[in-house]
This record gives C-alpha cells, structure tokens and sequence, in this order.
C-alpha cells in the first residue's frame, strides 16, 4: 500500500512541527556543557525511561529483529526477556545508581570519560572515543536503512530522498539542542511508539481470528519452512530451533546473548543513567522503562512471526517469500498489507519515532565520542574551551559516514549488523565497566589490557572463525585462503561467547600482578557509594 492522503501529509506535518518545537525548546535550556552532554543532570523519571527505551528500541528491533522472527519464528521472544531482565532491570537498579554516583563524583559527561577518569587514563578514554566513533556508524546505518525502507514502501518515496530526510531532520535537533532535545523528542517518540504497537498487536490478532486461532495458525504451516532453513535446524515460527544446530547458535549466542548482554555496555545507554537527578528516578523509570520494552520487543517479535499465518493464509505463501528473500521487509510488507489505511499513517510515525529517536541518540554518542573524548580530551590533553563546538563538528562528521554506510549495507542486514555492534561493545567495555563499578581492585593496566583483548578478539573472531562476517569480509580467505581458521560448532558461535568471558579473565589477572590504584583517587571515585 501506498499512501498519498491528505491526512498522511496533515499528520507528518504535525508530527514534525512538535519535534522541532521540542528540538527548540532542548536549545533555549541547554546553557552549559552539562546541559549539552548530560541534559544537566536533572530530567524527569518518565523521560529518562522513554528515552532509555526509545534509543534501546529501533527500527533494528521493530523492522530488522521483527523480520529475523518471520524467518526464525518466536524463539527470538528470549531476547525480549533478556531485554527487560538485563536491559531494564539489572541496568537500572544494579549499573544504574553506581554509574549516576560515580559520574557526578569524577564529573565525566560521558561513558568513555567516565571509564577513563576511574582509571585515570587518558588512553581509556581516547581509546573508546575512536571505538565508538568507527564502529556506531554502522549501527546507526542500518537504524536508518530501517526508517527509510518503511517510507519507501509507504509513501513510495525513493530510498535515497528518505534517507535523506531522516538524516537532515534529526541532525537538526541534535547538533542544535544537545542532549535535552534528544530525550524531550524521545519521550515524545516512545509514547507515539507505545500507542501504535498496541494497535498493531491487536490489529493482527483480529485479522487471523484471535489469539489461540493466530498461533496454532502458525504452528500448523511449519511444513513450509523453506528446505534450506530445516537443514539449519528450524523446527516451525512456533518452536525452537534443534538443539546445538547453527540456527539455534544463531538464534542463541548472535541474537538473543549478543544483543541481550550487549545492552549493559551501550554508551548511548549508559549515559542516561548520567542525566537521572537521584536514585528514587532510577527505580521510577524501572516502572515505564519495563513495560515499554516488554510492548516493543514481545509485539515486534510475535507479530514478525505471525505474518507467515497471514501471508499463507492471503497469498498461499510464507513471509520471506513475500519479501522477496528480504528479512528487512517482513514486517513493512505486512503493515502494508493487513493493516487499514488509517492505521498504517499511525505506524510509519511509529516507526519513524523509533528511527529517529535512536538515531538522535547515536549521533549525539558519536559526536561526544569523537569531538569531546577523542579529540578535546585525548588529543588536545583538554586544552580547548570549544568543547560544544568541537562536538558538534564531531555529530557532523559521523552522520555522513553512516549515511554513506546507509547506501551501501546489503539487504537483511539490520539484525546482524545491531548483534555485531552490540556484542562488540560488550567484549571491549563490559568487564572494564563492571570493574570500574563493583570492583576497586582492578587497575588501569587490568582495565586497558581487558578493553584491548576483547576489541581486537572479537574482530579477530568475526573475521576468521564467525562463518557469516568472515566469508562476507574475505580477509581470511585472502591470508589463508579458506573462509574460516576453525570448522564446525566453533564457525556459528557468535564473538560475545568468546571474546567477553576472554576479557574479563585478563582485566582480572592483569589486575592482580599490577599495583592497585592509589586510595584517595579510590575514594572520589566511590564518595557515596555502598
């Protein structure tokens, strides 16, 4: 279906008047560096917890992860756990106070800058700055591919012109109003996505003839799993994959480990926990922030699987077939096709609050990263005053090398791409961030040796051992001339299950043969701290 209503560009028009008025109003409040980095330290509960939610969920989740469960089926509903018990839960109330604590106490206005004040190391920070700065890009390029794939197949834009728009609209607010603009159009943005993710779970549900009759729908046509899919071990949309068969790693270590731990160390992420004023808002924004991700993720998840009930049931046909083999148009091509017109306006919103209330937030990461921790601080030594110019600069930057990453990423790569960034940063950043929170014996020398093993182990292993990058990237084919170093298990094990346990063993032995950091910096750095 392609709109072209009155009450599309009525609504789109509305839509985005209220984004720039709240990009304007982010400007007129952002005074200092505080405000620009950290929101000043002050934003309400429900904010901070839409906000959190609405840059956790993209359109990677509701397009890009949406699409892996039409293919792989409800299996991927562990990750919706995953997200709300680690995600939400552990982040808030266990990483979240201590993070809040020891930010304001060393005064770091980032997630690098506060790994490298705990450590005293302007090499943790640089470091860190430049990792997020080359490698978010690619994050944020499939967040955009998902936007704009939707408003290609709805408004039969070109994907060109909407990428385009997307890119143009946020980087407005963000390079203008900082870090209080992007949470004030979050906020906005995850309740646009709360409403119209309710819908959609209804609307399907009503257009397969309810819920027992939706999902044994499903679990009666898993003799069409495409041949290709049962060698790797799928079992049916309602069942999970066989036990140990490269699906079920897939499924298993890539998708729901890799993006479920990964979480924890998303500096997009983390830094939220910076802006809250107390613990009392933490604990609050538990309250919206669990639910929301449980609306997102589960209705995402379950609907992806179930459009292969309506699409056989329509068209005689499965999901991937319908998108062409594409797993990024599962669920564009079903919102087109199931859903009334009315309701297909409300979701492009949906989906383009959930676009760019992520990308907001990654440019902003990459653009601190970049102007703020890499250049002002590590390389500079601090010896600029332009911190706010020099990061804007920065968000300028990075947004075009995402878009050209945009142009150039091939299809269904959204979920891959998002598992690789996030279990990227959970080899490099998690041990030193635990380390950093909970355990002051950890040294600077632990800290950088773990943050340098897992960077470059993971990378290792994605492009030598994981089968999928590493055929696709065709380093080891080119050194070594085979896809792959190892066979078997070890090809379809994703890089968090062995570059993450791998850092965390060296971060603590490296930490017990060098000397602890001296006690007073110890004690700013846990002032108020149980």
């Amino acid at each position: 279906m392609v709109l072209n209503t009155p009450l599309l560009g009525i609504t789109v028009l509305i839509y985005l008047m209220t984004i720039f008025y709240l990009g304007w109003l982010g400007y007129k409040k952002t005074k200092a560096i505080d405000d620009y980095m950290v929101a000043g330290r002050n934003i309400h509960p429900y904010i901070l917890a839409l906000s959190y939610g609405a840059t956790f969920i993209s359109t990677s989740a509701i397009i890009g992860f949406g699409g892996a469960a039409g293919a792989l089926g409800m299996g991927l509903l562990w990750l919706a756990l995953m997200n709300i018990v680690v995600g939400i839960f552990i982040a808030f109330v266990i990483f979240g106070s201590r993070t809040r604590k020891m930010g304001k106490n060393l005064d770091a206005v980032t997630f690098p800058e506060l790994l490298g004040r705990r450590f005293d190391s302007r090499f943790i920070q640089g470091f860190s700055g430049i990792l997020i700065g080359i490698f978010m890009p690619l994050y944020t390029g499939i967040v955009l591919i998902g936007g704009a794939r939707f408003v290609e197949t709805t408004l039969g834009v070109d994907y060109n012109v909407a990428l385009m728009m997307l890119t143009i609209i946020v980087a407005a607010y963000v390079i203008t109003g900082g870090l209080i603009a992007v949470m004030y159009t979050d906020a906005l943005q995850g309740t646009l996505m709360l409403v119209g993710m309710s819908f959609l779970l209804i609307f399907t549900y009503i257009k397969l003839g309810g819920i027992v009759e939706a999902h044994h729908a499903l679990t009666e046509i898993s003799y069409l799993v495409p041949e290709s899919l049962a060698k790797g071990g799928h079992m049916g949309w309602t069942a999970m994959p066989a036990f140990g068969s490269p699906i079920w790693w897939n499924l298993i270590s890539t998708l729901v480990l890799g993006v479920g731990i990964g979480v924890l160390a998303q500096p997009q992420l983390v830094v939220r926990f910076m802006t809250a004023k107390d613990d009392r808002a933490l604990n609050r924004a538990v309250f919206v922030g669990g639910p929301f991700i449980l609306l997102m993720t589960g209705v995402a998840f379950t609907v992806g699987a179930l459009s292969n009930a309506y699409f056989f049931k329509e068209k005689g046909m499965i999901s991937l077939a319908v998108a062409g083999g594409n797993t990024d148009l599962i669920i564009p091509e079903f919102i087109n096709s199931a859903m009334p017109e009315m309701f297909v306006v409300l979701f492009m919103l949906v989906l383009l609050a959930a676009a760019m209330s992520t990308l907001s937030s990654q440019y902003h990461t990459m653009g601190t990263a970049i102007g703020h921790d890499f250049y002002r601080q590590y390389l500079k030594k601090g010896n600029i005053s332009h911190t706010v110019d020099i990061t804007k600069i920065g968000i300028a930057l990075t947004i075009l090398v995402s878009v050209v990453l945009a142009y150039i990423l091939p299809i269904s790569i959204i979920a891959p791409a998002t598992a690789i960034f996030f279990g990227l940063c959970a080899a490099a950043f998690l041990p030193m961030y635990i380390g950093a929170l909970f355990w002051k014996r950890m040294t600077k020398e632990g800290a950088i040796a773990s943050m340098l093993v897992g960077t470059f182990s993971s990378l290792f292993w994605l492009a030598f051992v994981h089968a999928k990058e590493a055929a696709s990237l065709g380093i080891s084919q080119a050194i070594f001339g085979k896809d792959t170093l190892l066979t078997g298990t070890w090809t379809v094990i994703d890089p968090i299950m062995v570059a993450t346990p791998v850092a965390i063993i060296t971060g603590i032995a490296v930490s017990l043969f060098t000397r602890p950091m001296g006690r007073e910096h110890l004690e700013k750095c846990f002032k108020n701290m149980k």
